[in-house]
């Protein structure tokens, strides 16, 4: 029994060492950058990055390999997406995003 709890809590810690996360900003001059990655540290480059307005992708890419990804803010509200795949999605609106 004692194995079990030990190795649950080791597996328990690898599933959360690999969470996926992203902020984005702001610039002041008509742009937004993502920057992504997950929460070991791990990079998030070459990650599927996608901005939706009104449930409709306007734009797709992948993240740099400085992790990040910059594009032209969309006039009202729109979704920036970092997509690692199933269960590791992250979302932020645009009104969650400042300068």
């Amino acid at each position: 029994m004692k194995k079990i709890l030990v190795s649950s809590l080791l597996l328990s810690s690898v599933v959360f060492a690999h969470t996926p996360v992203m902020y984005c900003f702001d610039n002041g001059d008509k742009t937004i950058t993502c920057e992504g990655g997950f929460s070991d540290g791990s990079s998030g480059a070459g990650t599927k990055f996608s901005v939706k307005q009104n449930n409709k992708t306007i734009l797709e890419g992948k993240l740099t390999e400085a992790s990040d990804f910059t594009f032209k803010k969309p006039t009202g509200n729109y979704t920036a997406i970092f997509d690692a795949g199933k269960g590791h999605v992250v979302e932020v609106k645009s009104d969650k995003i400042v300068e």
